[in-house]
């Protein structure tokens, strides 16, 4: 009885959302609810386990999301991101102008959103197809590739965070497995796959042609990279630290403090609200406008964060997850592979790669306690399933077609493609890292 009623609750989330497109946090919550009824659950305890589901998702994550969204906007609106695609373009120089992209796209892609930063960086990739008349989506491929790879794979953006959150893994050690495996990933969608796409014509519209900031305006190289990066470099720190060298015991509980990831977030927002805000010359009512523009942007996806939390919990309390193990027992899919693979089938129904990755979350974070699987690569093989074969139903797909003015079948070949790629390329070195590790 509970596979089946696994696979109507996926099927029933797939079709509110995708066909008759209701809203995907009333969509979860109906889902929930009658997932629990039909699990078992008693109808007195069903409302509880939402709430719990929800209050423990958000619990851990709502800083981090937000203040995440808060230093995104700012390094967009203050023209740190145009500052960095300016010094990696100098350092690259013209004839890499491939990897000047990527570069970009990886260092600007960690504190944005995805959107965000594709509406930000494309015109840069416009103007310089027609100064160096390159053909755009050759050079806008790897570009994308890293902007996907960051938005999938590394915290503090929603869907990785939120994974961190749903199998307890450590948000440091995930960002640097994550680094470990972007690299690779990145390098094989980005410039590797865009060989192949040198000679597809594309006229971009003027329309999404912006005009850059002046120079005057735009705040300094160092003040730039250390506020899109500063989250980076704090996490990774705090984790390897510990590594080399033990913490004295009087430092423990400061050391705690500073190393959990709200903390910092907020110490990361804090210097990018003075290097970038009142030292561009912002006044600070100003830099909270801003922050609270994003607070409405991001709200949204605390929704769906949330909702699949109640579903989540509602699976563990129905037993879904303990009854999973059991059948994997005479399996031999690997459990990552598993991962993987729910999230790529939800992602390819559905079209979001947030809730693609939530929702197979709920069903195997049982199991990777149960199997002793490494939580911190769980988070990673999900990831990567939820960025498979992006097509119609997802919003990322019409806006590179829209943007790069090209048809269906050229839009599949390159922004599907790939997303595959990053997709599979993301498994297999997940696999390869287990295998080290």
């Amino acid at each position: 009885m509970v596979i089946p009623v696994l696979i109507a609750a996926i099927l029933l989330l797939v079709l509110l959302i995708a066909p008759a497109r209701v809203n995907a946090f009333l969509a979860f919550l109906v889902v929930s609810i009658l997932t629990g009824l039909l699990l078992g659950i008693p109808s007195d305890r069903l409302m509880s386990s939402i709430q719990k589901g929800i209050g423990d998702t958000l619990g851990s994550l709502i800083v981090v999301i937000l203040s995440g969204a808060m230093l995104g906007k700012l390094v967009a609106e203050s023209g740190a991101a145009q500052r960095i695609v300016g010094v990696l373009a100098r350092a690259f120089g013209e004839r890499n102008i491939q990897w000047t992209l990527m570069a970009t796209g990886f260092v600007v892609g960690i504190p944005l959103f995805y959107n965000v930063g594709f509406v930000l960086l494309v015109p840069f990739v416009f103007s310089i197809a027609y100064q160096l008349k390159l053909p755009a989506v050759y050079i806008g491929i790897p570009m994308l590739a890293a902007l996907s790879v960051t938005h999938g794979f590394l915290p503090p953006h929603p869907s990785p965070t939120a994974l961190v959150a749903q199998f307890h893994a450590d948000m440091g050690l995930t960002l640097l497995y994550g680094l470990a495996v972007s690299v690779p990933v990145i390098l094989l969608a980005g410039p590797v796959f865009a060989r192949s796409l040198r000679h597809m014509r594309s006229e971009p519209l003027a329309t999404f042609r912006s005009e850059p900031m002046s120079e005057d305006r735009l705040p300094g190289a160092f003040a730039s990279f250390a506020s899109a990066l500063l989250p980076v470099v704090l996490l990774a720190v705090t984790t390897l630290l510990p590594m080399f060298r033990p913490v004295p015991e009087r430092f423990t509980g400061a050391f705690r403090l500073l190393s959990d990831p709200s903390m910092v977030m907020l110490l990361s927002l804090a210097f990018a609200t003075f290097a970038l805000g009142i030292r561009g010359g912002m006044a600070m009512r100003d830099v909270m406008a801003r922050y609270e523009e994003s607070v409405r942007d991001v709200s949204v996806i605390l929704l769906v964060v949330a909702g699949a939390g109640a579903l989540k919990q509602v699976f563990i309390d129905g037993g879904v997850g303990l009854h999973l193990s059991s059948l994997m027992k005479g399996w031999s899919m690997h459990p990552l592979v598993l991962g993987w693979s729910l999230a790529a089938a939800i992602r390819v129904a559905m079209g979001s790669a947030t809730v693609a990755g939530l929702t197979s979350a709920g069903i195997v974070a049982p199991i990777v306690s149960e199997t002793q699987t490494d939580p911190n690569l769980m988070v990673l093989a999900v990831g990567a399933g939820s960025l498979m074969f992006s097509h119609v139903n997802d919003s990322g797909f019409w806006m590179y077609k829209e943007y790069f003015n090209l048809g269906i079948r050229d839009t599949l070949l390159s922004w599907s493609l790939m997303e595959t790629v990053v997709s599979v390329g993301g498994l297999l070195c997940v696999l390869l890292l287990n295998a080290i590790l």
